[in-house]
């Protein structure tokens, strides 16, 4: 049987306190032994996008065991052990990044399946685990096919990891909003 690990989730929109909720959830898990890893997602495409990861990287500070991983996801969380506190930052850069990756190759069929990939190594994976992920959801169904491709996605993709989430908490404007807490 598989080992079934702790796994949160912080969901939220742009600048709503996400990142940084999870950040200290992170810490609030870490025990003497533990490791802190911090999983980035974002890929540097312009200087702005650059300084803005260096100003996360600075603010997170030299205690994170930080990994660069745009695509590899499920590889990365295969090596992970139950020695590790690993903040996912974030999903719906990943499958933003999947997305392009895949281009004309990008078939509903293929996306999904590297979606399970993705939910399989959550599954087994020892390691406590807390993702962040973008509710991209909430506002009108945007324009054009991609957008409506990727944001359609995004919530299927959520949806999968809320339901073996043993935590869920949606931010916004700075305040948390348990939406599935484990029990006690």
């Amino acid at each position: 049987m598989a080992i079934m690990s702790k796994i949160s989730l912080v969901l939220g929109g742009a600048r709503s306190g996400k990142s940084s909720f999870a950040e200290k959830l992170a810490q609030q898990k870490l025990s003497p032994g533990k490791s802190l890893h911090y999983v980035a997602t974002a890929t540097a495409f312009d200087e702005e996008m650059q300084a803005r990861i260096q100003h996360h990287q600075q603010q997170r500070g030299d205690h994170w065991i930080e990994h660069e991983c745009p695509l590899a996801l499920p590889a990365l969380l295969s090596i992970l052990t139950s020695d590790d506190v690993v903040l996912i930052e974030c999903l719906t850069l990943w499958l933003n990044n999947l997305i392009f990756s895949l281009g004309e190759r990008c078939s509903q069929d293929t996306l999904e399946e590297q979606i399970a990939e993705l939910m399989d190594a959550v599954r087994t994976c020892p390691a406590e685990l807390i993702f962040v992920s973008n509710e991209v959801g909430l506002g009108i169904v945007p324009l054009g096919e991609i957008s409506r491709y990727f944001v359609d996605n995004a919530g299927r993709m959520n949806q999968q990891i809320a339901a073996i989430a043993e935590d869920v908490t949606f931010v916004a404007a700075g305040l948390p909003l348990k939406l599935k807490e484990a029990s006690k």
